[in-house]
């Protein structure tokens, strides 16, 4: 009975699908999924953050602030092997990708498909990961869940392809804006991270469902997640914004490269168990030293956005230093530094998380670092909460190359409007310096560099174009030892204009055209006496089935010439690909993208 149910359910779904048009429109019924996308994003926002905080209660509580806590060796190795149980046992035979690179990849390169355990499978790792001490942020787990509800409600839809794309970006711009509590960034996000062109009526289903996710997120957590309290900036801080936003810049590409490389280095390591051991016991060692890379660190962002330097030091070695202002300083500066490979360890060793909630971190503590220096070197007095948050905007810029998003987070979850001008020089120099010595985003630096995606749509859709598919093989072949008169007679039953040369074992010796014997094909007393091969050119340029076809449209332009020879690697001829063929299958891939 159930299963005949389910089944006529399903069958009235999918009829009211096809005949959707005749209720409601396109534009609203778009509007309605991104609303409910929206509201799914949230309630898995909310579910994330009850989960992390629920296992850091139990984790953290008990324990005196004024002593080490030894726990902390073991904690992050269990949230870490935790995870690689979880991947093991449920997603072992796929590539189970973290991050909001796999999601730009799936954008670019997979019509906007994602699988659908990434709508709870990220909400599982991430939760025993950060739960349990791994120094990464929420925010990446959570967008890609929210992108994973928004691009299997597109597919569950039968939407178009840029419609599923526009709800898989409206999922994450909702769990970002529930994370966060900020609307606005989340919409923002969404289109400087994960859609490269900007449209208008985009904007109204992204703000319908990054409203609904706030919406959701604010009935379960009303308080905000940072409390700024400031009465604006001074026009002679300018200076020292300027100089904080270069510093920006610089720890923008050192987080960049070191998280990269370290990442790297972790996957090198092929075996799951002994990686997250390793990883845990790393990263165990480096939060026993440094407490504050436990989780998050939001709660000292949150002090330090106070001019409250509180918790820094519990549960530390150097407790009893804390009212040291250098020792302050050099420990702030040493939690800043590592703080880039704690992240990189949870996430490379097995553990889930993203690199915008360490940004947000290193961020803040530049910031603190940055006045305490100038202060205790006598040089000025600067209120703190300001720069810490300005840091934060010109991390979070650097780091993701996302400006814009930068000031409006942070405007938005501060509260902190009446420090925009300071955000926005902050975020728009550091995001210069950055992108100086990094040109692309951590998120698609290599993805971009390996040849994965392409932001050029007209290359992208190029680099789709398979040339084994276009291979034209109805061209005469030659052997170099046949005649002008036999050429003659071939040429005089063939459709094309160009002959080919090969030698006994089909390897490509040249290529003749019409133009090339036009001016002796009907002189006779030649047609036994020259030999094809004195007739025969090398071709300029040969391809191989496999090749880059943007570099091939470019030798097509270079040459002047509209076909070229297709060999394989040990020079064996397979055909032709022709300029027109090229064309034609770049022109049938643009005029189907909207439709697959």
């Amino acid at each position: 009975m159930f299963k005949r149910l389910r089944v006529n359910s399903k069958l009235a779904f999918y009829q009211f699908l096809k005949n959707r048009n005749r209720y409601i429109n396109d534009k609203n019924f778009l509007i309605v999924a991104s609303l409910l996308v929206g509201v799914s994003a949230g309630i898995a926002a909310v579910v994330l953050k009850t989960l992390v905080h629920a296992i850091q209660q139990f984790c953290e509580s008990g324990f005196d602030v004024k002593f080490e806590n030894y726990l902390y060796l073991i904690f992050p190795l269990v949230g870490i092997v935790l995870s690689a149980v979880y991947i093991r046992l449920f997603h072992y035979e796929i590539v189970f990708d973290k991050g909001l690179s796999s999601i730009i990849y799936a954008i670019n390169k997979k019509g906007s498909n994602v699988e659908r355990h990434n709508t709870f499978s990220h909400i599982i790792t991430s939760a025993v990961t950060v739960g349990f001490g791994g120094s990464v942020g929420l925010e990446a787990p959570i967008a890609v869940t929210g992108s994973a509800i928004g691009a299997n409600a597109g597919k569950d839809l039968l939407v178009t392809k840029s419609e599923r794309t526009l709800l898989l970006a409206a999922g994450a711009a909702a769990g970002i804006a529930a994370v966060f509590n900020s609307p606005i960034a989340g919409v923002i996000f969404a289109f400087e991270v994960l859609l490269t062109e900007v449209s208008i009526p985009a904007f109204i289903p992204l703000l319908m469902a990054s409203a609904s996710g706030a919406v959701v997120a604010k009935f379960f957590h009303s308080e905000p997640l940072f409390n700024l309290f400031t009465d604006g900036w001074r026009i002679h801080s300018i200076p020292y914004y300027t100089l904080l936003a270069m510093i920006c810049g610089l720890l923008s590409v050192y987080m960049m490269r070191m998280t990269i490389r370290t990442e790297s280095a972790f996957k090198r390591i092929k075996a799951l168990f002994p990686k997250a051991i390793l990883g845990g016991i790393l990263l165990g060692l480096l939060i026993f030293i440094f407490p504050p890379l436990y989780g998050e660190g939001y709660g000292l962002i949150n002090k330090l956005m106070n001019a409250d330097q509180g918790n820094l030091f519990d549960r530390s070695l150097f407790y009893v230093y804390r009212d040291n202002v250098w020792v302050v300083i050099g420990f702030s500066t040493a939690i800043l530094l590592i703080k880039v490979f704690a992240s990189a360890i949870t996430v490379g060793s097995g553990g889930n998380g993203g690199i915008f909630g360490p940004s947000l971190f290193v961020g803040a503590l530049l910031g603190f670092i940055f006045v305490k220096t100038l202060g205790a070197l006598g040089i000025v007095d600067l209120r703190t909460q300001n720069f810490v948050a300005a840091g934060m905007a010109g991390l979070v810029s650097g780091v993701l190359h996302a400006p814009l998003t930068a000031i409006f987070l942070i405007a938005e979850i501060t509260g902190g409007y009446a420090l925009i001008v300071p955000l926005m020089l902050v975020s728009s120099g550091s995001y210069f310096i950055t992108r100086y010595f990094e040109k692309y985003s951590i998120y698609t630096k290599n993805l971009i560099e390996r040849g994965f995606i392409t932001f050029d749509k007209d290359k992208d859709l190029l680099s789709r174009v398979d040339i084994r598919s276009i291979i034209q093989t109805d061209f005469t072949t030659l052997s170099p030892n046949q005649t002008l008169g036999e050429l003659v007679g071939i040429i005089s039953t063939s459709k094309r204009n160009i002959f080919v040369v090969l030698d006994g074992q089909n390897h490509l010796l040249g290529i003749i055209t019409l133009d090339d014997i036009r001016e002796i094909m009907f002189n006779q007393t030649e047609y036994n006496r020259i030999k094809v091969k004195k007739l025969m050119s090398i071709p300029r340029y040969t391809v191989l089935p496999n090749a880059d076809v943007n570099e091939l449209i470019e030798k097509f332009d270079e040459y002047n010439i509209w076909k070229i020879p297709v060999v394989d690697e040990e020079g064996t001829y397979l055909g032709f690909v022709s300029k027109t063929a090229v064309l034609d299958q770049y022109r049938e891939k643009l005029i189907t993208e909207e439709v697959l």
